[in-house]
């Protein structure tokens, strides 16, 4: 479980031109909540803020926010953005149990090769890129692997078929698809035709 340390300043001013004058300077304003804990405003640095979460695990990782003196384990959950440049303007930190479940969003990976799909001119196609689940905060898999090997036309994978490693449990509908297959164009013309 990737795990780094974060400096938050509590001295943040409240009010949109405080805002923009941190984020000029180079901050995030940022805002840590969660059970027990009174919403407390604060800045990150920018910059520190980009390593912190750069690593394999993004967004999940668990980061010890040290804010003037205050600690506080925390994962970072709504990240707004810039709608034109892009650049993080506002973060809130939700305060996490590392001991108790968390949900997180998990990118899913599809591997191995479908051949028996593909030999019958059929196609692949992806419906779900990320699964949210719910583990422990050292239990968040940095991907979820799915294997369309035993693929055969007209099959599909659905959630409840995905294989998750043990204290990971998926947090919406089981019965959802992950991977379908349909008739390519080949396929469908050859049917067409007959």
């Amino acid at each position: 479980m990737s795990e780094t340390t974060l400096h938050a300043s509590t001295d943040r001013a409240q009010g949109s031109r405080n805002s923009r004058r941190l984020r000029t300077a180079g901050s995030i304003p940022a805002v840590v909540y969660g059970e027990g804990v009174s919403p407390l405003p604060v800045s990150v640095d920018a910059k520190s803020f980009r390593t912190a979460v750069s690593g394999d695990q993004g967004l999940n990782t668990l980061i010890d926010l040290d804010a003037d003196g205050q600690k506080f384990v925390v994962m970072a959950r709504e990240i707004q953005r810039h709608p034109v440049r892009g650049t993080v303007s506002h973060i809130d930190f939700h305060v996490v149990d590392p001991h108790k479940p968390v949900a997180a969003v998990v990118p899913l990976h599809m591997i191995g090769d479908a051949v028996e799909v593909r030999h019958a001119d059929w196609e692949i196609d992806q419906q779900l890129f990320n699964l949210e689940v719910f583990t422990r905060p050292d239990k968040i898999p940095t991907h979820i692997d799915v294997d369309i090997s035993h693929l055969i036309p007209g099959m599909a994978i659905r959630v409840v078929d995905v294989k998750l490693p043990e204290g990971v449990v998926p947090a919406g509908d089981l019965a959802i698809s992950v991977v379908n297959t349909h008739a390519g164009r080949a396929a469908k013309t050859a049917d067409a035709k007959s």
